[in-house]
């Protein structure tokens, strides 16, 4: 019996090295750093890069990430960046991220003006378009309902911007304003049957908007328009690449640790592991990975763990055995959000203990990456909503005696996954599905309980293992079981149950910033319910998530 298999993720060309050039300052603003210590790539300073002003879209993020799929540097700088600042950077363009405000309120975030006389390309998207807009003259106003979701959009003018487009492609759109009249000197290239002005251009100045968002996976040929703004209009150059990566972030490292010891917090997925591998390369014996088992790891997760780093990485491990202290810390706690804290600020605790017996320990390195940044807190002082907090962002503790080396913290899981592949990793940590630092409890909808614990391992375990038989393991970008707060009645053996029920996700993604459920075959799903019912005990209701996200979260909790 097979399942219907999904998108395969394409794997991008690799760059030619390119030489390293002096750091230019940081721009103001600054990013939240939670205590870090201050580790980023000089790659980011080379002078073929694009700077994403963040006007608070929650895909602002998602934009860095398909310009870098591009082979082109982004870095996120705040809106209120100045023009002088931008010179430092001398970058090869401009993007104007989307948000949540509209151009004509009086407290909506506005940007240096004299951004638009540098004489460099510009591409406005959403609020970024309204602004440019508004900037040069032309109307603004409130959509009569809020476009949200798949739309039509039909291409007009099929130069530079729009080159090797077809006439119509499917865009997402997400806003509750538009441009209605547009300012002089600019032309429409691009309409849908609602937005008349969906793309603009004036080619004199090399000033574009759209009003779709082509970072996202929902816009067909997304990363094309994207592509054609950097190489056609922007004349970059393909030069960023995980390479270059690697000896810089090695290079720092050594220079911020000096002769002290780093613990670094090992999950045995590819953040942690590939974090671990890369500052073991740098500083060697200097490093001690720790394995917290916090009681909310999957079926076998310690023993495997064990098997990578110490039989076949050869790294200093620690095992701690943390799981009564874990689930008393939870008993009776049903905010996702508390869940996230309590779970931050213990594992940080133990890490703290953990370190006092290790010789000159200051530092603790984390597998934080962009997508936990983002939806936990603003990043570079942006007007952007948190989603939730992640246990290793907003959930750590104010205080805390030791600094963070984060060396992951601006890269997506994919370019992380080609980390791995460079460094040398085992295939089975490369190809891991991601598995929240949470763990299990937020999969579970309400309390945390031993027993609650029991029954999604159990049901997790199924649905993973068919997965696996079906060949979709390496096809999807996360399965899991959600153990859900409500009760079901049922009929076994002929007799009334009040039951459990549990919900099976599956998604395919590139990066986490976005996704879409997987459409399983019915026969596929029906084998897994039958399964899960049967053999474990407590649940007589299995239910399918048919959410994306957005405007759904991958996780449920």
């Amino acid at each position: 019996m097979k399942a219907k298999k999904t998108l395969k993720r394409k794997k991008a060309p690799v760059a030619k090295k390119h030489p390293k050039k002096r750091a230019a300052k940081r721009p103001s603003g600054k990013k939240p750093q939670s205590k870090a210590g201050d580790l980023r790539s000089t790659s980011l300073q080379q002078k073929n890069a694009i700077l994403i002003l963040d006007f608070g879209s929650q895909y602002t993020q998602l934009i860095a990430r398909r310009v870098r799929e591009n082979k082109v540097y982004s870095m996120i700088v705040p809106h209120k960046i100045t023009v002088e600042e931008i010179r430092k950077y001398a970058p090869k363009g401009l993007i104007l991220s989307g948000g949540p405000a509209s151009v004509y309120d009086d407290k909506s975030p506005k940007c240096d003006k004299g951004i638009f006389k540098l004489g460099i390309p510009i591409l406005g998207i959403c609020y970024g378009q309204q602004l440019i807009a508004q900037h040069f003259g032309g109307k603004v106003r409130r959509t009569r309902e809020r476009e949200f979701g798949r739309q039509e959009l039909f291409i007009d003018d099929h130069a530079d911007f729009f080159s090797g487009l077809p006439g119509n492609i499917t865009c997402w759109m997400s806003h509750g304003d538009y441009v209605s009249s547009l300012p002089k000197g600019f032309v429409s290239v691009a309409h849908t049957l609602s937005t008349p002005n969906a793309a603009f251009a004036s080619r004199d100045r090399k000033i574009f908007g759209v009003q779709f968002h082509p970072e996202v996976v929902h816009t067909a040929r997304g990363s094309e328009i994207i592509s054609n703004f950097l190489y056609r209009i922007c004349r970059c150059r393909p030069s960023w690449e995980m390479g270059a990566f690697i000896k810089d972030a090695i290079l720092q490292i050594r220079q911020m640790v000096g002769k002290d010891s780093v613990v670094c917090g090992l999950s045995g997925g590819v953040d942690s592991s590939v974090v671990a591998v890369l500052i073991h390369r740098a500083i060697g014996r200097q490093l001690r990975c720790i394995f917290v088992d916090n009681g909310l790891v999957r079926n076998r997760e310690p023993e495997e763990i064990k098997e990578t780093f110490r039989g076949n990485l050869h790294m200093n491990l620690d095992f701690v055995n943390a799981q009564s202290r874990f689930l008393k810390r939870l008993k009776g706690v049903t905010d996702p959000e508390q869940k996230r804290k309590m779970i931050g600020e213990e594992f940080i605790k133990v890490f703290e203990e953990e370190a006092k017996k290790i010789r000159r320990v200051k530092y603790l390195a984390q597998g934080t990456l962009y997508p936990d940044v983002i939806e936990s807190v603003s990043v570079a002082g942006s007007p952007s909503a948190k989603i939730k907090t992640h246990h290793n962002v907003g959930g750590l503790p104010d205080k805390m005696n030791l600094k963070l080396i984060e060396p992951l913290r601006e890269l997506f899981k994919d370019e992380v996954r080609e980390l791995a592949k460079q460094l040398g990793l085992p295939q089975e940590i490369i190809h891991r599905q991601p598995f929240p630092g949470p763990g299990l409890a937020i999969r579970i909808v309400g309390e945390v309980t031993p027993e609650r614990l029991q029954v999604l391992r159990a049901a997790d375990e199924i649905f993973l293992s068919e997965i696996r038989k079906a060949g979709l393991y390496q096809e999807v970008w996360q399965s899991f079981c959600v153990l859900l707060c409500v009760k079901s009645v049922g009929v076994m053996g002929d007799e009334r149950t009040y039951e459990n029920a549990v919900a099976l996700r599956c998604v395919s993604s590139s990066d986490g910033m976005t996704a879409d459920w997987v459409k399983l075959e019915p026969e596929f799903l029906g084998k897994v319910s039958t399964r899960i019912i049967n053999e474990v005990k407590g649940i007589n209701r299995v239910v399918y998530d048919i959410s994306s996200k957005p405007p759904a979260t991958i996780e449920w909790e």
